[in-house]
């Protein structure tokens, strides 16, 4: 796994298309029971090199109901984005992932992960990648989210520019993230 990882880090594919170069972002152990699979890392990550090191990594810890030593225990949580690399600003957020990068690593990475109980689905680009193309959006997509249990778990995206989402649909708040802490408690603590 660690020889995989840094082929991982060392990738250059897209690098044409970065604003700040490669820094591909990527965490995981042969016993990560949780998979993060998201956009890819912001600004603020890509200059620290830690994953979720921002106010979308505390919004999401607060969520799963961790702190940072349980968080960055890759035998808990293996962090794959969609794409590996800061992809650089857009009018609001970031640009959307490269799309070199899951099609390239994914399966490669997940072939390994035989101790994975969950996958999180963390915003629309990865509810898109990975679940079927079944006309529902991401907002559908959280509140119907047995529909994808037991093998994903699909869920907004942390960002602070994602508050309007959050105060339009506080129902996530209130009853969905108590389900997820429940979930994510007893797979780490089974």
């Amino acid at each position: 796994m660690q020889k995989l990882l840094s082929e991982i880090r060392d990738c250059s594919v897209c690098a044409k298309h970065l604003p700040l170069g490669p820094k591909p972002i990527v965490e995981a152990s042969l016993n990560s029971k949780i998979i993060l699979i998201s956009q890819a890392p912001g600004r603020k990550v890509h200059e620290s090199g830690i994953a979720w090191n921002d106010q979308s990594g505390k919004k999401l810890r607060e969520w799963l109901g961790v702190d940072e030593d349980i968080f960055y225990n890759t035998s808990n949580f293996a962090i794959l984005p969609l794409g590996f690399c800061y992809p650089g600003k857009a009018k609001t957020g970031d640009l959307p992932p490269r799309k070199e990068c899951a099609p390239l690593w994914h399966d490669v990475v997940l072939k390994k992960l035989k101790n994975v109980q969950l996958t999180l689905l963390i915003g629309s680009y990865a509810t898109i990648f990975y679940l079927p193309k079944d006309g529902r959006n991401l907002t559908q997509r959280v509140e119907n989210f047995e529909d994808f249990l037991p093998r994903y778990w699909p869920l907004p995206h942390p960002s602070p520019v994602n508050r309007f989402w959050r105060a339009k649909n506080p129902w996530f708040e209130e009853s969905i993230v108590p389900l997820l802490q429940k979930k994510i408690a007893e797979i780490l603590d089974p």
